[in-house]
């Protein structure tokens, strides 16, 4: 296999889209995304999509490119990637994927868990919680039955804590008991992983200033636009969900503005000891450290 897909990973704001078009630009290639959120066209401030001049340095694809009312699932994805990278890997011999969603992510490399099915009685008992009681008894009950998976869930997605606890429940098992475990898929390339790094301190002022930047560019405007629409899974995402609990008069916006960059900074934290913890394929480099990146892919890719 002569071709190769280069993952750039790492946690929220580290700057893995500036790293990517940089290898892009270099390798003169594409970058496919495999951030789920900012598959959303009506989502475009409070998911970080790149900005018309970087999108402008190098071909994107999977961005802004779906609907928050279309139904699109992780295998759809997975299918709809898999062809887009065969198609381009026609012309180019490398590409660079990147994004935020590790579950996107391990659908292109790995291929999809199979999950078994689970009584649907499950699943309206743990909605009827939620709705009744909120997150909080889905968390403790996920935290307790699989700690291993709570450490690295979204805890403020209750679509993603209610699919866990119906597989837990159902068969008694952890929910990650069930994650990994379909090694089968096929892919006709090589993958090459980037780990991006930094000072947590440096992480969390850099979340604080996407967070001021993202307000400043208007996302309350389009949160308010997006607020009767608020119970659609795609909209279940930090950012969002803070300034829906303002609209709805639970917090005043200044602690909403407190509460999306101290969620942000939880879910960074999250990611960095999932990726840090559970693949031992990366190879990590200080975000900023661009040349250092090179010389790896340089060394890992044979030249013709």
């Amino acid at each position: 296999m002569s071709k190769y897909l280069i993952c750039i990973l790492g946690p929220t704001a580290i700057g893995k889209t500036s790293v990517s078009i940089d290898l892009a630009k270099y390798f003169h290639t594409d970058i496919i995304s495999c951030d789920s959120r900012q598959f959303y066209k009506e989502m475009r401030i409070g998911t970080a999509v790149p900005t018309e001049e970087e999108l402008k340095q190098a071909r994107h694809h999977f961005i802004q490119h779906k609907s928050i009312f279309d139904d699109h699932s992780v295998g759809d994805y997975e299918k709809d990637a898999l062809a887009r990278i065969n198609e381009l890997f026609k012309r180019k011999d490398q590409l660079i994927l990147t994004g935020g969603s590790g579950l996107y992510q391990k659908a292109v490399l790995e291929g999809l868990d199979h999950f078994p099915q689970v009584d649907k009685q499950i699943r309206r008992s743990l909605n009827e919680t939620y709705q009744k009681q909120g997150l909080k008894p889905l968390q403790d009950q996920l935290k307790e039955r699989d700690p291993d998976y709570y450490q690295v869930v979204d805890q403020q997605n209750p679509h993603r804590l209610i699919r866990a606890l119906e597989i837990c429940i159902a068969t008694g098992l952890p929910f990650s008991s069930f994650i990994n475990k379909n090694k089968q898929a096929n892919r006709n390339f090589k993958v090459i992983k980037i780990g991006l790094a930094a000072d947590r301190q440096v992480i969390y002022d850099r979340i604080e200033k996407r967070v001021d930047k993202m307000l400043a560019d208007g996302l309350l405007e389009e949160a308010r636009l997006l607020y009767a629409y608020r119970d659609l899974n795609a909209l279940q995402t930090v950012g969002y969900k803070e300034l829906f609990a303002h609209f709805d008069g639970n917090i005043t916006l200044e602690d909403a503005k407190t509460a999306i960059k101290k969620n942000t900074r939880r879910y960074a934290k999250r990611q960095l000891t999932w990726l840090r913890n559970k693949d031992r394929d990366i190879k990590w480099f200080l975000s900023d450290d661009i040349s250092a990146m090179k010389k790896y892919l340089n060394e890992k890719i044979p030249t013709n």
